[in-house]
């Protein structure tokens, strides 16, 4: 992606009509499945454009959100580098091990020194990458992307704007672009009667991991994340090490030796498995579930007076959609997430206050 592609102003618009523009454009059949007849997902990505410098359509192509968290393309990534001035270069070789992908990058500010990142299949493999299929088919282009995020995010972090991370580095489904494939990415779905399972993965990429055991090597750091969910006693414990392996990049499909079988397994699928085994807050093992009228709430969700995350969450978007003259609340919230706010959990409405307010991450 060239700098000119890249680099875009334009004059800042109302909110409104903002609202109204994302509104048309999402009902083209052009745009990436998340986006498609999700204003809201349309508006995300047209505010971050405009705070990278970049025209609508190129933020709606280049950037997705997985889980929450916004992540561009290595090409985008790749375009806002060399937009801020600096030299990337990037290279892709066939040796004895297999492929290896080089990026460097020299500062406009500092041209002496070399920013480097090297990645090749070993060290893939000790990642706990390998197994996955966009792996398996394109190792080449994958190597490629992780290469210059990394060096992207050592070099000058400052021209990301929180850009960190391609798609497939948050553990979405894939093509051999970098580009999301199959359904929505975004883990913005109708609340199922029941317990949620926050350890699952989006509709697009569920499924049992396939673990090969020629190749298969545990990764240190999910060994370490494994041993201590092996050793937790509440759910609480479980969520922490969910919060702490997303801090420290550790792929939830890393490869890891399952400590109570010895077992190839996945970080992710044994931290299912442990919630699983564990009792709510609240219960004690053996308990059973309350017959209450309190399903599809998680215990996070529960705050004082009985009320729930999501009743404040609802209370918020309704003052904020008022503020800004947004009369078709209700029926602007079911087209863009596919549920009516009653059934919404306290995250989505959150999301779409936070974009109604102007303070989207």
């Amino acid at each position: 992606m060239s700098t000119e592609l890249v680099k875009h102003t334009t004059p800042a618009a109302s909110l409104p009509d903002m609202i109204r523009y994302a509104e048309q454009l999402a009902n083209a059949n052009l745009l990436p499945g998340q986006y498609r007849r999700q204003p809201a997902n349309v508006l995300y990505a047209m505010e971050y454009g405009r705070t990278l410098g970049i025209t609508p359509l190129a933020a709606i192509n280049g950037i997705h959100v997985i889980e929450g968290k916004p992540s561009a393309s290595a090409a985008l990534i790749s375009g806002l580098v060399r937009q801020a001035g600096h030299k990337l270069r990037v290279r892709v070789e066939n040796g004895q091990g297999g492929p290896r992908a080089v990026a460097t990058i020299h500062r406009s500010d500092d041209p002496d020194f070399e920013f480097r990142a090297e990645w090749d299949m070993e060290r893939a493999r000790g990642a706990g990458l390998v197994n996955k299929d966009v792996w398996r088919k394109y190792p080449q282009a994958m190597l490629k992307a992780r290469a210059i995020t990394e060096v992207a995010r050592d070099a000058c972090e400052e021209v990301l704007f929180g850009l960190h991370y391609t798609p497939e580095e948050l553990d979405a489904n894939v093509s051999e672009d970098g580009v999301p494939v199959d359904a929505s990415v975004q883990q913005l779905r109708r609340v199922q009667p029941g317990e949620a399972d926050p350890w699952a993965a989006p509709a697009a990429r569920q499924g049992t991991t396939v673990i090969d055991p020629e190749c298969f090597a545990p990764y240190p750091p999910a060994q370490e994340l494994a041993a201590k969910a092996a050793e937790a006693e509440t759910r609480d414990a479980l969520t922490a090490l969910r919060d702490e392996a997303q801090r420290t990049d550790v792929s939830a499909d890393a490869g890891i030796l399952a400590p109570d079988t010895e077992k190839p397994d996945t970080l992710r699928e044994y931290l299912k498995r442990r919630w699983a085994e564990l009792p709510k807050q609240g219960e004690k093992t053996g308990d059973q579930p309350s017959a209450g009228g309190d399903e599809g709430v998680t215990d996070a969700e529960v705050v004082a007076d009985g009320e729930t995350e999501a009743d404040a969450a609802e209370r918020e978007l309704r003052a904020a959609a008022a503020k800004v003259g947004l009369d078709n609340l209700d029926a602007e919230f079911e087209q863009s997430y596919g549920l009516p706010i009653a059934q919404a959990g306290a995250a989505q409405l959150r999301q779409m206050t936070a974009i109604l307010t102007g303070h989207a991450a």
